[in-house]
């Protein structure tokens, strides 16, 4: 099998190997927009004959698979490329297709470095994404983050490099960002670069209310950097106290029972989560900060709850919660499927629960809080009678109490866990 060479192009002349490769191909392998980039580069009329465009990723692998794994001709074969082939490009791919042995990647500056070189900012601290999957939904199922993954990456990370498409453009981008919570939690800058290396190159700075107002040509890069903003109660990503939560008259998952629900849950990094009788919200808070791709709904039908939740949300920016207002099962009918569950009150309606919870979860775990033996039993028996392989641990704590200048132990009310695994 012949080699592939596949050379990045856009920003800088080739060096003297790429020269050498694209004068000595048989064939030149480009899109039509990097057709009208390779026009501009030296070189380009001795080779014009060369070109061969073709527009799908699927089309191109196809015709290189038919020459080069084919053994067709001795002359090298040239794939052009945008930026560097490697970095969400088609580099990846054609080494799973054709093997590393047998593709030569060289490549250009890649959009991500040129967008931070032009607005002035440092990128070694930035978390990098690409949301192009273009018009294709297969491929677009297929991207590990999607547009309602940036809220929670951007609290977690501070500063999005971001790869758009035109339905994932900078304006969806902005819209979705200026509804979030961040408009309480923080400031947020938006850096819009379009056309990098293009004579119409142009750089737009605002915030997400102004971006999400205006439009933008193609190719474009966007960089999320988010500012100060309220302080959140603690740095950590997992272990909140009591004390940092707002909540009513000691209605909380006790830290240390808290601990233990979400060691059980074994919480995936995305995915979906029910946390059905929020109460305040503490269980769905750590989930949501520890896991900042998963979706938390926190469903809770007290009014004074609701507002507990409400406010501790906004006071950690944990734009990954959805709160529910309603009472469970009939609250839980819209949601999407859940990956796991904790139930920390059904209201005497765990068997409805569960049994709705079965129905829909493929494979899964559910984690059930019990403070007395009659919940205990109808959460062993709603969940083995759906299948779900069940075990319990029971939590005794006690905490330490300054009395009469000594330290006392002092102990809390025990606490059934249940887990189901399905």
């Amino acid at each position: 099998m012949n080699k592939l060479h596949i050379i990045g192009i856009g920003y800088r002349p080739f060096d003297i190997r790429a020269k050498k490769l694209i004068s000595e191909a048989g064939i030149i392998l480009a899109s039509d927009r990097l057709y009208e980039v390779f026009k501009r580069y030296e070189g380009f009329e001795a080779v014009k004959d060369k070109v061969r465009v073709l527009n799908k990723i699927n089309d191109t692998i196809v015709f290189i698979r038919s020459t080069i794994a084919g053994g067709e001709g001795s002359k090298p074969m040239v794939l052009l490329a945008s930026g560097d082939p490697l970095f969400f490009g088609i580099g990846r791919r054609a080494i799973e297709e054709f093997g590393r042995e047998n593709v030569e990647v060289m490549p250009d500056l890649s959009c991500i470095q040129l967008a931070f070189a032009a607005i002035g900012e440092p990128w070694d601290n930035a978390f990098l994404l690409s949301l192009h999957g273009g018009p294709d939904p297969e491929k677009r199922r297929r991207l590990p983050y999607g547009l309602q993954d940036l809220p929670g990456l951007l609290n977690k990370h501070g500063k999005l490099a971001i790869l758009t498409d035109r339905e994932n453009n900078p304006s969806a981008i902005a819209s979705l960002l200026q509804s979030s919570l961040f408009s309480f939690h923080s400031s947020v800058t938006l850096h819009v670069c379009e056309r990098l290396g293009y004579p119409d190159e142009k750089i737009t700075r605002g915030t997400p209310a102004e971006i999400a107002r205006l439009s933008f040509s193609d190719p474009n890069v966007v960089i999320a950097i988010k500012g100060a903003g309220r302080p959140e109660a603690t740095a950590a990503d997992f272990g909140l106290r009591e004390s940092d939560i707002v909540h009513s008259r000691g209605l909380i998952t006790k830290d240390e029972v808290r601990a233990v629900c979400l060691h059980k849950l074994r919480l995936p990094q995305k995915g979906v989560f029910w946390d059905v009788g929020a109460g305040s919200g503490s269980v769905s808070l750590e989930a949501a900060r520890s896991c900042p791709e998963l979706k938390a709904y926190a469903i809770e039908k007290n009014a004074e709850q609701l507002s507990n939740i409400k406010e501790n949300v906004s006071r950690f920016g944990t734009a990954n919660i959805v709160i529910i207002s309603g009472e469970a099962p009939d609250a839980l009918a819209a949601l999407p499927p859940p990956d796991r569950v904790f139930i920390g009150g059904s209201a005497g309606r765990m068997k409805e629960i569960v049994g709705l919870i079965s129905g829909i979860m493929l494979k899964g775990i559910i984690v059930i809080n019990a403070t007395t033996l009659e919940t205990l039993n109808e959460a062993m028996e709603s969940l083995g009678e759906n299948g779900f392989e069940v075990d319990i641990a029971e939590i005794a704590v006690s905490r330490s109490k300054r009395v009469g200048g000594k330290q006392h132990m002092s102990a809390l009310n025990p606490v059934f866990v249940i887990r189901g695994e399905k």
